[in-house]
């Protein structure tokens, strides 16, 4: 007889079981059932999945779930129900019950009337559990069976049943409840309610509940297995016979008979665009195109005649006419919003987008293929990717969500699991584990992407040690590694939206979402199976800095900015790139990045692709060769002649994948579709997949003339590369959008500096970053101030004013509040009319402390610490005084006069609140030391390069080594940025194992990284305080002796334009045979090696001294 096991919770039943979709089918497989159904609650999340695992198993797949719902005269109990689909009709019913249970509100409870529409073609089974009807049996409640009878009408005939379970609950309450079934008709189903897969799992789900509730375990070592587990089919069928329930057996195999679940899969659901005149899709698409054309000024060029109807002639074959113009309406409603965007990806090779004005490269003007976005010979889904201001995002969903209406527009869900650190980390909570505690099991892991508990146990000896310290530990992580990669959470794909020009739920199940549009129930790829149009709707910060700088320039400069009309060969903006000072520039940012844009020199936009291709893990190999040729150091060499034309612009080396393609078409013959799956199929480095595109590969290239040898040449050469190429089409487009912000940057400081500090206002790190980098450009940060400030960073008269968002220690209610006040009456006129007029449940010192600390009341108050004395008598007078400021006068007695915080102090307390130094940085009070010597910024120095730098000391962490040795680690930093310094045993000896913090400190060392935490490090061989080297430095002359062999004009001018090249604070005097000339401060030296070896080399032994 087929059996299945029909009450199953997975994983996605979240933190409430540990099945594995895939492990659980495969189990059932080995156990022997013939079928197996899913049942999680009240969501469909894993039925694609389970679906296709079933397939792929020879399982025949149930769809189901357990229904949860309340009773109206028991309102506080929950109750389930088990819901079957017999078939796609009954599949479809069940999305629709999922998606009304998962959209109702929470907050009322939810009767199975709401279902009563949907329930056809669906069985029903009241489980042992949480069944209601038994609930109110129990109760001896005079309505049980007339709840039954309302139970049993929803439902078809013979198609309700009572579930039976013998796994779990006491015998006793079995008994009973089996004498209340045979007081009723329906017929009782054998169920096994499984929630984990062998008894040992139990804890493991046991902790998972905690979890969910936020709640400690006791933990018992002996009694850790448990009832809720997948039984072999043989046991579960000879437990149900020697319990006299054979026919409930017989039942299970009738449903399983019966439920013939099905899910189409690979539909083309691809919604038509709505029309309002009677032209159809495809014509109306060509006019679309036409009319591009001729604004773009292209409507003359027979190659972009050509190909645009090759592409139009592609689009229409494939059916995909209506999927760009909903495309183009989507991109048209965001220009005409003036919402910047972009297009990423493949797409930008295609001229109907461009026409469009969904992409904004010139596809033909750039080399890019519209093979390599779509191809008739490989048919895949055309997936354009846009890219929007993750602050305008929103708006274009609220766009399509009205377009095309509810339930045919949904976000798409995904998962957040239960990853190796945040495994330790809650089950170290629900263990009772302190805070500090759990950090120790989290800090253990190595700091490796996507590293498991196994291979971090493997690597992390501090692990080992903590897993073996004791009993309890060992059960913690072997706990954790039951439960690793499981779901945790749902939340919504940053991009993946969903549209229909049908009802959604016609295929997938929903549930509420964000902002009124829904999500589907499904995740990216289960959307994608079912066949569903998915739409990439990415939101970018970079776009947003990008809008709201543009915005900024035509509101302080009254000028319009047109991103299409940046010239893409402005001299400034090249020689930023030049430079690698591309702080804030999108992809861009790193230091690695940055140190080959210096290596390179990029001359060109095409220059600038190349290093966004180039830096990634594989290509990264072939950049010092490239920079090579391109510096003609190293000669341009071709795999053959011919393929110059294609290989030219990168220096003969195959930086993208469209090369690729072009190679294989030029030397093959190959049309660019079959190239495109060449490209594909070499890249998945199967032998015998190689072999024959070889094959192909050197047939292809000796009819059109090659002979073996140059083709197998030139393959082996694609084969080198093919794992290393990068999509063209994005490397342009992303490299466009970075130029287009490093144009701002040069040319709008201000504008761009205040959008780019507004977009990380909750992340110190990168507002000092970006501070120090504004400064750089002659653009001034001001601190917050009271009259002035609004919620983020705003320009004002050419200074960027903080905003209070940034400020730590205050609530953004309260940030809201006290410019709304300022705002309806007018700017505050003294810390006391502050007080008086905000909301008095404001009137705390914790909240006023931050605001006096980082300088808001300055322009009201210039002596912080007076005002600091002062506040809480301040506020107990405002108080008593009922806010009148008459009677405030009297009870306020003459305050005595505080001297105010000095500068160390202020620069302390505005890096406290606001993670940054505004007034200054300690480190600036020794600019004559910066001038005078040769000091690095941080930023600027290399991992593996020495360098000197004026640190301003934060921390000090004094160890001994394992040989009893005192040394000390270090926080410090140059007000741009922070490292930790290691000063060794030796070093230390030296300073009297003495190292003072908030002082500013000349050190001299070696950058390394971290074997720790990769990070960079600075390994000190010299520690100086800055306050004993600045007399000397400020008192020290450079003394330069000219003798009468050298008093010639043309030395004399040598001497110039060393000192020139080595600008200090060091006063230069030339001392003559017979007199002594101080020079001029333009000539004023620092004090380098490399100016006393050039004047040594120049005028001789002992010609130069400093003291």
């Amino acid at each position: 007889m087929s059996l299945g096991q029909l009450q199953v919770l997975t994983s996605y039943s979240l933190l409430k079981s540990t099945n594995q979709i895939d492990s659980l089918v495969s189990q059932s497989k080995k156990l022997g059932y013939e079928a197996l159904a899913i049942t999680d609650i009240n969501a469909m999340h894993g039925a694609v999945e389970f679906y296709r695992a079933c397939h792929k198993e020879g399982i025949q797949p149930i769809i189901g779930m357990t229904l949860s719902y309340q009773n109206e005269k028991f309102s506080d109990e929950e109750f389930n129900i088990i819901l079957l689909a017999e078939n796609k009709e009954g599949y479809e019913n069940l999305i629709k019950i999922s998606t009304i249970k998962m959209e109702y509100d929470d907050k009322e409870d939810f009767y199975l009337s709401a279902i009563e529409k949907f329930t056809k073609d669906l069985v029903g089974i009241l489980p042992w559990e949480k069944n209601e009807w038994l609930f109110m049996k129990e109760k001896q409640d005079e309505l049980a069976d007339s709840i039954l009878t309302k139970i049993t009408n929803l439902f078809s005939s013979n198609s309700i049943y009572q579930g039976v379970t013998l796994n779990t609950g006491e015998p006793e309450k079995r008994s009973s409840y089996l004498e209340h079934y045979q007081q009723n008709t329906l017929p009782l189903v054998a169920l096994q309610d499984v929630r984990y897969l062998t008894p040992s799992d139990h804890f493991s789900v046991d902790v998972l509940r905690h979890i969910d509730n936020g709640e400690q375990i006791n933990i018992d070592f002996e009694q850790i297995s448990g009832p809720y587990y997948l039984p072999e089919k043989d046991n579960f069928e000879n437990q149900f016979n020697e319990a006299g329930l054979s026919e409930a057996l017989k039942n299970n195999g009738k449903i399983v008979d019966r439920c013939q679940s099905e899910i189409e899969l690979n539909q083309k659901l691809l919604p038509a665009f709505p029309i309002e005149s009677q032209i159809n899709a495809t014509d109306y698409l060509k006019q679309l195109c036409y009319e591009g054309l001729l604004e773009r000024g292209l409507e003359q060029k027979a190659n972009y005649i050509d190909r645009l109807e090759m592409e139009l002639s592609v689009i229409h074959e494939m059916g995909y006419d209506d999927y760009f113009l909903i495309v183009w309406d989507v991109m048209k409603y965001a220009r005409d919003k003036d919402i910047v965007t972009a297009c990423r990806g493949s797409a930008a090779g295609s001229l109907v987008s461009y026409t469009l004005r969904i992409t904004n490269v010139d596809p033909i003007e750039y080399g890019l293929l519209f093979e390599r976005f779509l191809n008739k010979e490989r048919y895949t889904m055309p997936d354009i990717d846009m890219d929007l201001p993750d602050n305008r995002r929103d708006e274009l969903l609220q766009y399509v969500n009205q377009k095309y209406g509810h339930h045919r527009v949904a976000q798409i869900a995904t998962f957040g699991t239960l990853a190796a650190k945040m495994a330790l980390r809650d089950v170290s909570r629900v263990f009772g584990l302190r805070q500090s505690e759990a950090n120790s099991w989290a800090n253990a892991i190595p700091n490796v992407l996507k590293i498991t508990l196994d291979q971090a146990y493997k690597d992390s000896r501090k692990l080992r040690e903590l897993v073996e310290h004791s009993e309890k530990n060992r059960l913690l992580f072997d706990t954790a590694r039951r439960i690793e990669g499981l779901p945790r959470h749902v939340s919504t794909h940053a991009a993946g939206v969903v549209i229909s020009d049908q009802e959604l739920t016609n295929f997938v199940p929903l549930q509420t979402g964000s902002n009124g549009i829904p999500l589907t129930q499904f995740a990216m790829g289960d959307v994608e199976a079912i066949g569903l149009l998915k739409m990439d709707f990415l939101g970018l910060r970079n776009l947003s800095i990008i809008g709201n700088t543009i915005d900024s320039i035509e509101y302080v400069y009254k000028e319009k900015i047109d991103l299409e009309k940046i010239p893409l060969d402005d001299p400034e903006t090249l020689d930023l790139f030049k430079r690698g000072a591309t702080v804030g520039i999108f992809q861009f940012e790193s230091e690695g990045i940055k140190k080959v844009l210096r290596k390179l020199g990029p001359s060109s936009i095409e220059d600038i692709a190349s290093v966004n291709a180039l830096y990634r893990p594989g290509p990264m190999q072939n950049i010092d060769l490239f920079v090579d040729r391109k510096k003609g150091k190293v000669p341009i060499s071709y795999p053959h002649a011919n393929l110059k034309g294609i290989l030219d612009y990168t220096y003969g080396i195959i930086v993208y994948q469209e090369q690729i393609m072009q190679v294989a078409s030029l030397m093959a013959g190959f049309s660019l579709g079959q190239a495109d799956i060449l490209r594909r199929a070499i890249s998945k480095k199967k032998k015998d997949v190689l072999d024959t595109e070889r094959k192909h590969f050197i047939e292809g290239s000796l009819k059109q003339g090659y002979t073996e040898q140059v083709a197998s040449e030139v393959y082996d050469y694609i084969e080198h590369f093919a794992n290393y190429g990068f999509n063209r089409s994005h490397a342009v487009v992303y490299s466009v959008l970075a130029y287009q912000m490093a144009y701002l940057k040069v040319h709008y400081p201000e504008s761009f500096f205040s959008s780019l500090l507004h977009s990380v206002k909750n992340n110190g790190t990168k507002i000092k970053e970006y501070i120090n980098e504004a400064k750089k450009y002659q653009v001034k940060v001001l601190p917050p101030d009271i009259n002035k400030s609004e919620y983020s960073f705003t320009l004002s008269k050419g200074k960027i004013l903080f905003g209070f968002s940034s400020l730590k220690g205050i609530r953004k209610d309260f940030i809201q509040h006290l410019i709304n006040v300022r705002k309806e009456d007018g700017p505050f006129t003294s810390l006391e009319n502050f007080l008086i007029r905000i909301n008095g449940k404001w009137l705390k010192s914790a909240n006023i402390l931050p605001l006096i600390y980082i300088g808001a009341f300055d322009s009201l108050h210039g002596n912080r610490k007076q005002l600091i004395v002062d506040l809480d008598s301040t506020i107990r007078n405002i108080e008593y005084s009922g806010g009148s400021m008459d009677l405030l006068d009297v009870l306020s007695l003459k305050k005595e006069k505080t001297p105010d915080f000095s500068l160390t102090e202020k620069l302390n307390q505005e890096a406290e609140y606001l993670g940054t130094y505004i007034s200054g940085h300690p480190v600036d009070a020794y600019e004559s030391l910066k001038k005078g010597r040769q000091i690095s910024e941080l930023s600027e120095v290399e991992v593996g390069k020495s360098g000197q730098f004026l640190l301003y000391v934060t921390q000090v962490k004094k160890i001994r080594t394992k040989k009893g040795e005192a040394m000390a680690f270090l926080t410090a930093n140059d007000g741009a940025k922070e490292i930790d310094v290691t000063v060794f045993p030796q070093l230390f000896r030296k300073l009297n194992l003495q190292v003072d913090e908030n002082v500013v400190y000349m050190i001299s060392g070696k950058i390394e990284e971290s074997k720790y935490n990769q990070m960079p490090q600075l390994l000190a061989d010299k520690l100086e305080l800055a306050d004993n080297i600045l007399p000397f430095e400020q008192s020290k002359k450079c003394y330069i002796r000219i003798g009468s062999e050298n008093e010639t004009t043309l030395t004399l001018n040598k001497v110039k334009q060393i000192l020139l090249k080595h600008t200090g604070l060091i006063p230069v005097i030339l001392i003559f045979d017979h007199r002594k000339i101080l020079l001029e401060e333009t000539y004023w030296v620092d004090d380098s090696e490399e100016l006393k070896v050039l004047i040594l080399n120049l005028l001789g032994n002992k010609t130069i001294i400093f003291q």
